[in-house]
C-alpha cells in the first residue's frame, strides 16, 4: 500500500525531498522507524506529524490513501 510522504522545511533538507512515497508501512510508528533507518538525522529532528490534515499523537493506522506530512516546529507573530 503505497503511503505519500510531504516533507516541510528543514526536514526536507534532510531527507534531499519535498515527497516521498513508501509501501508497506501499516502505521505511523511503523513509518518513523523506516524513515529514522533511512535517514539516521532524521531521528535526532522535532517534528510534528499530521494523517491526512489531523495532527495525530498516537500511533495511527495508515491507509492505501494516506497522506502523510511531516512539519517541524514553527513560530510566529
Amino acid at each position: 500500500m503505497p503511503i505519500q510522504v510531504m516533507i516541510f522545511g528543514q526536514l526536507s533538507d534532510i531527507v534531499n525531498s519535498h515527497e516521498l512515497t513508501l509501501t508497506g508501512i501499516p502505521d505511523t510508528n511503523g513509518l518513523v522507524s523506516e524513515l529514522n533507518n533511512r535517514y539516521p538525522l532524521l531521528a535526532g529532528s522535532r517534528y510534528v506529524m499530521a494523517v491526512n490534515r489531523q495532527t495525530v499523537t498516537a500511533n495511527t493506522v495508515l491507509d492505501d490513501d494516506s497522506i502523510v506530512a511531516l512539519l517541524p516546529p514553527f513560530s510566529g507573530g
